[in-house]
């Protein structure tokens, strides 16, 4: 397997012209809000990644060097809390987009992963949104999809996930708290 995908880690002090640069070259930028925040190294503008003008893939990472957690939830919920102090916060799908197809994009690998269409490599993450008791608290009034994804977004953790297949294959099943 040959990567062809150029990422950069936290792109958080580019300059425009440094963006221009990354669009031109067709790399991406990981995302890693974690870390940032643990650091106090800045503040990523997800938005100015995003021109229009000039594009950037931008993905989620979880950059356990100087992040928190390995958890994808985790990570969401600090993305959204990085946006917001941005002035620009992010909706429960562009934040699981951003940690799945956004992911793989900027990997250049969404070809084979992240989403459900025919022929993809069926790595999945199966998620109980009641999984704790805030959870299901706070879900029994969720009224859409996306409410829901949101409150995982937000007090989700890695109780969470129920099973992870990797390829189409159990790779781990959550065993029930009563067991």
């Amino acid at each position: 397997m040959t990567i062809t995908a150029w990422v950069l880690g936290h792109g958080i002090w580019l300059s425009e012209s440094e963006l221009c640069r990354v669009h031109d070259r067709d790399a991406s930028i990981a995302h890693c809000p974690t870390s940032n925040l643990f650091l106090g190294s800045g503040l990523f503008q997800l938005r100015l990644a995003k021109d229009k003008t000039r594009p950037i893939h931008v993905g989620l990472g979880t950059d356990i060097g100087a992040g928190t957690s390995f958890c994808q939830l985790a990570t969401l919920n600090e993305t959204y809390k990085v946006a917001a102090l941005n002035a620009a916060p992010i909706g429960a799908l562009e934040g699981f987009y951003l940690a799945t197809l956004g992911g793989a994009r900027a990997l250049d690998l969404d070809d084979r992963i992240g989403s459900l269409r025919a022929g993809r490599e069926a790595d999945l993450v199966v998620l109980d949104p009641d999984a704790t008791p805030l959870l299901a608290f706070r879900n029994a009034r969720s009224r859409s999809i996306e409410e829901i994804l949101f409150v995982l977004m937000m007090l989700g953790d890695d109780r969470a996930v129920r099973a992870t297949y990797v390829a189409g294959q159990l790779a781990h099943r959550r065993q029930p708290v009563d067991a």
